[in-house]
């Protein structure tokens, strides 16, 4: 499995309710969720985010509330991988669980910039800064892993199981 797309960068702590903020919790819908991801850090993320783009951030990805909903506002608006350097594991879970690729990476996380253009390789953790020509190995996804976020999720992958 791959990604490639283009850089949505963000700094520390980004937490969930910035990621999809609480007075959009009424609804668990990914078509609503999506137009309203990050709204309250970026205010043009939603109208310049492309189906395929990649999410960077640095430490502490994810953190506060344990809701389901910031995955899947992330995953619903287009992104098909994000990369930090570090998760709150809680959000990491929830994010392999809804099928969302999520890679920790300390050296790809402070070095790539918004606006490059980024490929991921999930077999090897291999991560490729296209615009700069650099290259970083982040944590390869297990197998069993891999086949939940090919099978959009933990439900799915367990239904297909049966």
């Amino acid at each position: 499995m791959k990604a490639k797309g283009t850089v949505h960068k963000y700094g520390d702590n980004v937490d969930t309710d910035v990621i999809i903020p609480a007075r959009y919790l009424n609804s668990s819908d990914p078509e609503d969720l999506k137009k309203h991801c990050m709204e309250d850090i970026d205010t043009e993320f939603v109208g310049r985010v492309k189906q395929g783009d990649i999410m960077v951030a640095n430490k502490n990805f994810g953190c506060g509330s344990s809701r389901e909903h910031a995955p899947i506002a992330i995953k619903a608006s287009g992104i098909s991988c994000v990369i930090a350097e570090t998760f709150a594991r809680i959000f990491y879970r929830n994010s392999i669980n809804i099928g969302l690729p999520i890679i920790e990476c300390p050296e790809a996380a402070k070095e790539i910039a918004a606006g490059d253009e980024v490929e991921i390789d999930f077999d090897s953790g291999k991560i490729y800064d296209l615009t700069k020509g650099t290259e970083y190995q982040g944590q390869a996804f297990p197998p069993f892993m891999q086949e939940i976020i090919s099978k959009e999720g933990l439900i799915n992958y367990i239904n297909s199981k049966e």
